[in-house]
């Protein structure tokens, strides 16, 4: 039997939904076990313990922000396909958000109490970027996995030597974020401008800066 197309009403549901679970802790199933050699919890001082969770509070944020981001292009986005593809990535992310949250349990510790407002100032930046044309869209898409990449690399080498655990975790990340930069470049992403691509980073190290204590 083949499905109805959704109503006006039900994508107005569904994306409030999607909203909610990327915004609420615990409130998403993840497809994929953690990317980790061992179920073995490493032993940390209070201070490893704080700052790896502060590293921690950070990617989830990224995470958030990256759903955000996603679901406001596939919002704003002209064309089907466009459409498709950010709301694909948005799901692959969904696994990461789940990584995040486990190892914050995990240390004691939580998400950003900010997390409402890192996601809808990403959903509005996904929608303007998603209204001007297809290939700022996707550049933003490009430029923003890269930085994130950038951070990633940045919090591996900072992890305590012991916690391989982290650090398997964020290396998985990684690699799929520098894959959905790849796919978004194939798909006709523009290189952005560099004053758009400072202004960004201006706004990720303000977030970063803050979801690391708060």
């Amino acid at each position: 039997m083949a499905l109805r197309p959704l109503s006006k009403i039900d994508q107005l549901l569904l994306g409030v939904d999607k909203a909610l679970r990327a915004v609420v802790p615990n409130s998403n199933p993840s497809t994929r076990q953690l990317p980790v050699s061992s179920d073995e919890i490493p032993e940390l001082t209070i201070t490893e313990a704080r700052h790896v969770a502060g590293l921690m509070r950070i990617n989830h944020t990224g995470e958030v922000c990256a759903q955000g981001l996603y679901h406001g292009q596939a919002f704003a986005a002209k064309d089907s396909g466009v459409k498709q593809a950010m709301q694909n990535s948005a799901e692959e992310e969904v696994d990461h958000l789940v990584w995040c949250e486990t190892r914050l349990n995990e240390l004691g510790s939580h998400a950003s109490i900010f997390t409402p407002v890192w996601y809808g100032m990403s959903f509005g930046l996904g929608a303007v970027a998603g209204a001007i044309s297809n290939e700022f869209s996707l550049g933003f898409v490009a430029e923003t996995e890269a930085q994130v990449s950038e951070h990633l690399q940045d919090h591996i080498n900072q992890l305590p030597e012991h916690d391989q655990r982290s650090r398997e975790i964020l290396a998985q990340m990684d690699i799929e974020e520098r894959h959905h930069r790849e796919l978004a470049l194939a798909s006709g992403g523009a290189a952005l401008s560099p004053p758009v691509r400072q202004t960004m980073r201006w706004m990720a190290n303000r977030m970063k800066a803050t979801a690391y204590h708060l």
